[in-house]
């Protein structure tokens, strides 16, 4: 690898198209309820809960910049493909394919060696499957559902989302960090009890 101009002006080019993040909005509204979250914010807040929250993994030998560096690029696919709401089915259809047509783009954007190294890292997050991307896709679930918790249920209550739905989509939680997953019940109860996630 040589530090060349032509190396820098790639690099400088993704980390420019990278900016387009924070115009991406999501369907969680922050927790003040005053509008909804961007995915620059929402991979932020995922970087501060991998940092504070690995301990809780149910594998105790994770590389935690591993997980930072897959939580930080994991959505940047949605400058292109756009925030799929994880409980539209419909629009979930061709989730995969949108995600990585933008995928080839951005990634493509940067040096070779780095576009395979982000793109490879990208990958084993989609594929969930290695025990740094299990306790990624943990957060990632647990996050959202902790802001409509906090939201007063904003989100589920406009989509007409049901507690059912809720335990289903996200019990892989618990492939990630079984406390976790204890703790996301707790909040689907306390959800529940308090009228902001109908139970069916």
């Amino acid at each position: 690898m040589v530090n060349t101009p032509e190396r820098l002006a790639q690099q400088m080019a993704f980390i420019i198209e990278a900016d387009k993040l924070k115009s991406i909005f999501r369907q969680s509204y922050i927790s003040d309820k005053t509008r909804r979250e961007n995915d620059a914010e929402h991979s932020w807040h995922l970087a501060l809960m991998a940092i504070t929250l690995f301990e809780h993994a149910n594998d105790p030998q994770l590389d935690l910049l591993k997980i930072l560096r897959m939580v930080i690029i994991h959505d940047i696919v949605e400058i292109d493909a756009g925030d799929t709401y994880i409980y539209d089915e419909e629009h979930k259809k061709d989730q995969e394919r949108r995600e990585r047509l933008a995928a080839d783009r951005l990634f493509g954007l940067l040096p070779e060696d780095q576009a395979i190294e982000f793109r490879a890292l990208w990958d084993e997050f989609e594929l969930g499957e290695s025990a740094e991307a299990r306790f990624a896709k943990a957060i990632d679930r647990l996050h959202p559902m902790l802001l409509n918790y906090l939201a007063d249920g904003k989100t589920w209550l406009e989509h007409g989302v049901v507690a059912t739905q809720v335990r289903e989509i996200n019990q892989k939680i618990e492939r990630g960090s079984a406390s976790l997953w204890t703790y996301a019940q707790g909040l689907i109860q306390n959800a529940i009890q308090s009228g902001i996630l109908p139970a069916k």
